[in-house]
């Protein structure tokens, strides 16, 4: 069995600078008199969503510090695929700071109904709609790459689902907020990634 040692280490950093990236902005915004975070405030039902990220939690600290775990059977053993998950992990990181820089007092956990801030076209946003969405499903598919089982795999397609079906209830907020000014940009920049080349 490969010894994870660093890279899954290094998964587990990675879940606690996202989190500690947030909602430091959270905080730092809030004393400038901003709420941020209006998760749960258009569907209650996002209120189930908190359990299952602790418990996502929980199994990459698991595999990292060799804790009980309901699965430890893996679907492959690869330091250097493991090296690549520490890539995506940083990578998106890097693209998650970059992406609270360029929100500037825009940033918004949840939909801000009342008081949404302006439509942030530029910095990272000038490539990707969402990078914070495709910020952290970059990271959860390293963290898959570190630790290969089924348990986050399945995390990475539900991730896949449910950041996409809350981009389309942003989607919807923005285009009726914004109007034209909005149809303007999703015909500029793509949802997620724009082309390179």
């Amino acid at each position: 069995m490969i010894e994870l040692g660093i890279p899954g280490y290094l998964a587990t950093i990675t879940l606690i600078l996202f989190l500690g990236m947030a909602f430091t902005r959270a905080l730092l915004m809030r004393k400038e008199g901003i709420k941020v975070i209006h998760f749960g405030n258009i569907d209650k039902k996002d209120f189930l969503i908190p359990p299952f990220v602790f418990f996502y939690f929980y199994t990459v600290f698991a595999a990292a510090f060799d804790w009980s775990s309901v699965s430890k059977q893996v679907f492959f053993q690869s330091e250097l695929i493991s090296w690549i998950g520490v890539f995506l992990c940083l990578a998106g990181l890097c693209l998650m700071a970059w992406s609270l820089v360029s929100f500037g007092r825009s940033f918004r956990i949840g939909i801000d109904i009342d008081k949404p801030g302006k439509l942030i076209t530029t910095g990272v946003f000038a490539f990707s709609r969402n990078p914070i969405y495709v910020a952290f499903w970059i990271s959860m598919l390293g963290e898959f790459f570190i630790f290969p089982n089924w348990i986050l795999l399945l995390y990475l397609v539900a991730a896949a689902w449910l950041f996409h079906r809350q981009v389309l209830r942003e989607e919807e907020f923005l285009n009726k907020h914004f109007g034209s000014e909005y149809v303007e940009y999703t015909k500029k920049v793509r949802r997620y990634l724009q082309k390179i080349l």
